[in-house]
C-alpha cells in the first residue's frame, strides 16, 4: 500500500485556502492509496469554536469527498466540527465512494485550552482499507501509549495527525518510534510546518517501521507530498518470528 504524508503550513482559520493548499500538494506527485493531512489541516490549531469551525456537512469534508472519488483512494484528517453534541477534533477517514470513519480525539490538550472549548471523544476507532486496518489517532494521544496498545493484534497501521510544535519535537520524535517498537506496528505520524498566533512548527513528519526504523522522512520546515509503500507482508513475518505481543499484559479500557 502506498501512503502519501501531506506536509503542510496552514493558514489560520481559512478552509479555502488550505483546500487550495492541499489539492496542490496531492497533485505534486505520483498517486497513492492513502492520503494524510495534519490535524486541523483546514483552520490551524483554533481550538476556539468562534475562531474557525465547521458542521457535518462543511466545505473542507465535502473536499476529502470528492477528493477521495476522483482519486480513488481514502483521505484522512482531522477538523474542527460542531454537531449536536457541541465541538470536537474529529478526525475522517474518507473512502472513495464517499463512506468513511471518524474518531473524536480523546486526550485533549488542556495545556492549551483544548478541553475547555471542545469535547473529548470516548471510543477507539480501528478502519479497515485495502485489506489494511488503521489505528487513528490525534497529535496529544500519542503521549498515552494504553490507548494505542496492540495486544489482540486489531491493527496493522497506526496513524497519528499533528499539530506538534517545534520547541516539544524531540519528544514528537521519540514517541513516533516508540508506539512503533511497542506495537510491532508502522506508525505514520504527519505534523504540520510554519507559524499560528502561538507556535512555530517544523513538520518532522515520519514513517516508523515495526522494528523502529524510519522508512520515510520527509524535510523539515517545508511543506511537500511524500509517497511510501508499506510492506505489511514483512512486518506480519516479523510479528510470527518475534511474537512478543503474545506475551503482552492482558487488561480491558473501561
Amino acid at each position: 500500500m502506498k501512503v502519501a504524508l501531506l506536509q503542510m503550513d496552514i493558514e489560520w482559520a481559512n478552509p479555502e485556502a488550505n483546500i487550495q493548499k492541499a489539492e496542490t500538494l496531492i497533485h505534486t506527485g505520483a498517486k497513492a492509496d492513502l492520503y494524510v493531512l495534519p490535524e486541523m489541516w483546514s483552520t490551524g490549531f483554533a481550538v476556539d469554536p468562534n475562531d474557525a469551525y465547521e458542521t457535518a456537512d462543511s466545505l473542507s469534508l465535502a473536499w476529502m469527498r470528492r477528493t477521495a472519488h476522483e482519486l480513488n483512494a481514502a483521505i484522512c484528517g482531522s477538523i474542527i466540527i460542531r454537531d449536536d453534541d457541541g465541538f470536537h477534533n474529529r478526525m475522517y477517514f474518507i473512502n472513495p465512494d464517499g463512506s468513511g470513519s471518524y474518531y473524536d480525539k480523546k486526550h485533549l490538550f488542556t495545556y492549551g485550552g483544548e478541553h475547555k472549548r471542545l469535547m473529548a471523544g470516548r471510543k477507539r476507532v480501528v478502519v479497515e482499507f485495502r485489506g489494511v486496518r488503521f489505528l487513528i489517532l490525534v497529535c496529544y494521544d500519542l503521549r498515552f501509549p494504553v490507548f494505542s496498545r496492540n495486544n489482540h493484534q486489531d491493527y496493522d497501521a497506526c496513524i497519528y495527525v499533528a499539530s506538534w510544535p517545534e520547541n516539544r519535537i524531540s519528544v514528537w520524535k521519540t514517541l513516533l518510534q516508540a508506539r512503533a517498537i511497542e506495537n510491532q506496528s508502522y506508525v505514520i505520524g504527519v505534523n504540520r510546518v510554519g507559524n499560528d498566533p502561538t507556535c512555530r512548527y517544523n513538520g518532522a513528519s515520519a514513517v516508523i517501521d515495526a522494528y523502529g526504523k524510519t522508512v520515510a522522512a520527509p524535510e523539515e520546515n517545508k511543506e511537500s507530498m511524500t509517497i511510501v509503500e508499506l510492506d505489511f507482508e514483512r512486518q506480519k513475518s516479523f510479528r510470527q518470528k518475534f511474537p512478543v505481543l503474545n506475551d503482552a499484559d492482558d487488561f480491558e479500557m473501561l
